[in-house]
């Protein structure tokens, strides 16, 4: 099981709409000097063709290709089908998991063991293990279905994390929306970046009210 070890990630893309958020976690994770563990449904391979206008074979899709060829070295990119692969067995040892986005179907299948797939799969075993699961539902509006699945999965330890962004950072492009949800899921996993500010206790002294950034960060 290759490129498993406390320093890495699992991230699984499911069907819901909001793909950008999962590919730019990925980047940010690479980035960051993380190792990542990725793989994706027939479901989010049909949202990247619709969504982002990225059209990958499905039988055999180049997920790698979506990142900076420098990254790759710390990708590890796996069959939807691959039971074998690390990111299903506790003895790996992996960080967290992550996924993003989370449709409810996966979202529900986590929520009662029941594991379909290599993202379901890695999903139970972080919940089993007790590690980082995040789960990035963007659905709107949610039935009382929906509701349900996440508290129960919120009770077991799983952080729901619905794709929300922020403006109180003052976003210029969908990139600063983008770039808040996935510092919000770094977060979560415990993992440093810079990304975005932070806020700061505002300063009643200065004229506008003082800055409430970080100024090292952004």
């Amino acid at each position: 099981m290759t490129g498993s070890g406390r320093d890495a990630i699992s991230v699984g893309l499911s069907g819901g709409s909001g793909v950008v958020y999962g590919i730019r976690l990925v980047e940010v994770l690479l980035s960051e000097g993380r190792r990542v563990h990725l793989s994706c449904t027939d479901s989010a391979l049909r949202v990247l063709r619709h969504e982002a206008g990225i059209d990958l074979d499905e039988a055999a899709p180049p997920l790698a290709s979506l990142f900076d060829e420098r990254l790759r070295d710390s990708l590890h990119v796996h069959d939807i089908g691959a039971v074998e692969a690390a990111p299903a067995s506790g003895s790996a040892g992996i960080l967290g998991t992550v996924v993003c986005p989370c449709s409810m179907g996966t979202l529900a299948r986590i929520a009662h063991g029941f594991s379909s797939n290599l993202i379901e799969r890695a999903g139970d075993v972080a919940l089993k293990e007790g590690r980082a699961l995040v789960l990035v539902p963007r659905e709107t509006p949610l039935s009382e279905v929906h509701l349900e699945n996440m508290l129960k999965l919120r009770r077991m330890g799983a952080t729901i994390l619905p794709a929300m962004p922020g403006f109180y950072h003052h976003p210029e492009s969908v990139s600063d929306l983008v770039d808040f949800v996935v510092a919000k899921i770094l977060d979560a996993l415990g993992v440093e970046s810079s990304i975005v500010k932070r806020w700061t206790t505002p300063d009643p002294t200065a004229e506008s009210g003082g800055s409430v950034w970080d100024e090292g960060e952004r």
